[in-house]
């Protein structure tokens, strides 16, 4: 009897903390949704802002936000998943690779404005990329390469020892076997990590303040060496530069409720991608 009741009030507490964390969640969609819904239209998402970003769209903004997380996914995703590779496959076990691993794990904690102020001095700087699109991918990239390399660590991992064997069994090297085997089934896994680096770098705004993003610019940018405008940091000028309050807040929440779907459908691809992947090798 006394087992029942500490397990029934487990399950309670598991209940409510599930309930406390979808409170909180439906209230900030909610929040953002009904304050966002009144600005958006078709001008909203297909103009570029005007009269002191109080009139007009964000369409700049969007193109921007897309190219910024797509280039950073690009670059982080192949990056991560060779080092991840390498570590749970070819690296030798011993306490240089432990150090390894708790030095990316480190790393995925340091400040985002730590990782812009890098982007700043080798992209910009250094390698004379200039303020651009090619520069804050960059630094997205390398701000998400810690959470992509653990996120794959842990999916190969967690493939049984046994697939491999069999493969080695069959006649298949040790890249085969890692090609054809281990990667489709770690899959769901490691897109389980790409979900979560799409929501931090679409959502960042301290890197591209130093690498990419721009106050205001006309159009669209013509190249990967061009200033763009993002989403997260045209939130931040709304909020802070100005003389329009009122109409910049709402506009701010627009581009919050913009910036939220975008999120969301991004994510959701990559969800449908892993759950049809995990029909294919579950």
């Amino acid at each position: 009897m006394k087992k029942n009741i500490i397990q029934n009030l487990g399950f309670f507490a598991l209940f409510l903390c599930i309930l406390t964390t979808l409170f909180f969640l439906g209230s900030i969609i909610y929040f953002i949704s009904v304050r966002g819904f009144k600005v958006i239209s078709w001008e909203f998402l297909t103009q570029g802002p005007r009269l002191g970003m109080t009139q007009g769209g964000v369409a700049p903004a969007i193109v921007g936000t897309f190219y910024l997380t797509l280039g950073a996914i690009l670059f982080a995703l192949p990056l991560g998943i060779a080092c991840a590779i390498y570590l749970c496959e070819y690296s030798p076990k011993g306490f240089i690779v432990n150090l390894i691993r708790i030095s990316i794990n480190n790393l995925a904690g340091v400040p985002s404005v730590v990782f812009g102020l890098f982007g700043l001095a080798v992209f910009v700087k250094f390698f004379g990329f200039g303020v651009s699109i090619l520069s804050g991918s960059l630094t997205l990239g390398i701000l998400t390469l810690p959470l992509i390399i653990s996120s794959a660590q842990e999916a190969l991992l967690a493939v049984p020892q046994s697939i491999r064997e069999a493969s080695f069994s069959l006649g298949a090297t040790r890249w085969e076997t890692i090609k054809n085997i281990v990667l489709p089934t770690a899959l769901p896994g490691i897109l389980t990590g790409v979900i979560l680096s799409i929501g931090r770098v679409a959502g960042e705004t301290a890197p591209i303040l130093f690498t990419a993003a721009a106050f205001y610019t006309r159009g669209y940018p013509k190249s990967v060496f061009s200033e763009v405008m993002a989403l997260p940091y045209h939130i931040y000028a709304l909020m802070t530069e100005g003389t329009h309050p009122d109409q910049q807040t709402a506009i701010a929440y627009g581009c919050s409720l913009i910036l939220l779907f975008m999120v969301l459908a991004i994510s959701g691809i990559a969800i449908f991608i892993r759950q049809r992947q995990r029909g294919i090798y579950g």
